[in-house]
């Protein structure tokens, strides 16, 4: 059960850039509102603090709920947090479902849906444990590890129209120009992994966890590190099934009646990222252990798309992270033994 059944004061929060739009609503006068705007900042968060006591209202009685908003609500999270004050975050997507068809939108309106929302799901309701500083830190690293990467891309894939262009043209100063930038990102790539891989090693929880994911044949350092920030060092997520459908390479069923027999499918609503880290993975793994290579084999042999069991090695792999790091030992690869 929730720990927060009993809480009766409910305030939705609509985060922006600048500012925090509040509803606040009682359980004893439901659909009774009163708003509040605030900076985003220190000052406004003083500003909610005596909004509160004017409002007559106890601290330990809210449940404070909202959007997750990435960098924006950083600093609004800390704040609760340092003053002790119930919180939940919710993706975005899940509150408009929930929703039905509404009409009509504005930051003070949101704020008013969210409340409500807290109020009708607060059984069920979670409450968000801000990330420690190392976590934020690691999470920074990677992504601009990401941004560098993509930059790194797309200049290979320029100079590739440019190494064309010099065979007309002549013109050799900018493939150079662009084979340097392109070393320089290389490296910078390379310096941001080590500084990577140092974080994590002084933190030994990090370090305990990342040691226990790499173990597991296709699971590098940047996998792992993904994984240690997605799943907030392994406590976000109860068993590699929840983790495989975060990551959208959990297969669902789908059917009705006797009329829509549809292929077992993934869905769209994914980490993106994490599923692409994931399928470099598995098409490691493949090659280099000798179970999963037979695994491979034997179900393209059976007519299986490429895609389809890739997809089921990235959960095999998952599943393989999520059992070393809960029994708190390294994976270890078995050999089937033939009696001939």
């Amino acid at each position: 059960m929730s720990k927060f059944t009993k809480k009766s004061v409910f305030v939705g929060v609509d985060i922006s850039k600048d500012q925090l739009d509040l509803a606040l609503m009682k359980e004893s006068s439901y659909g009774k509102y009163v708003n509040k705007t605030v900076t985003n900042d220190i000052d406004g968060f003083d500003d909610i603090l005596r909004w509160l006591k004017v409002q007559k209202v106890n601290r330990r009685d809210c449940l404070f709920c909202m959007e997750h908003t990435g960098t924006y609500g950083l600093m609004f999270f800390a704040l609760l947090s340092l003053e002790e004050i119930d919180y939940s975050v919710i993706p975005a997507l899940e509150i408009k479902r929930s929703m039905g068809i509404t009409r009509g939108k504005n930051d003070q309106i949101d704020a008013r849906r969210i409340a409500d929302y807290a109020f009708s799901n607060k059984v069920k309701l979670e409450p968000f444990s801000l990330p420690s500083v190392n976590m934020m830190q690691l999470k920074q690293l990677l992504t601009y590890r990401t941004q560098l990467v993509r930059l790194s891309t797309s200049l290979k894939n320029s100079l590739k129209s440019h190494q064309q262009y010099q065979r007309i043209t002549g013109l050799s100063s900018l493939t150079k120009d662009i084979e340097t930038k392109i070393e320089e990102l290389k490296s910078s790539v390379q310096d941001i992994e080590k500084q990577i891989k140092d974080l994590i090693k002084a933190d030994e929880q990090l370090h305990k966890n990342y040691k226990m994911a790499t173990s597991v044949k296709g699971i590098g350092c940047v996998i792992a590190a993904f994984m240690l920030v997605s799943t907030n060092n392994f406590t976000a997520f109860e068993n590699g099934r929840k983790y495989a459908s975060y990551s959208g390479i959990a297969p669902f069923e789908h059917s009705s009646g006797t009329s829509v027999k549809g292929r077992t499918r993934t869905s769209y609503l994914a980490n993106k990222q994490i599923k692409a880290l994931l399928n470099n993975g598995a098409n490691s793994a493949i090659h280099f252990d000798p179970e999963l290579r037979n695994y491979y084999q034997r179900k393209i042999a059976e007519g299986k798309n490429h895609k389809m069991v890739i997809n089921a090695v990235c959960c095999k792999l998952v599943n393989r992270v999520f059992a070393t790091v809960k029994r708190e030992s390294p994976y270890v690869i078995t050999y089937e033994k033939k009696i001939v």
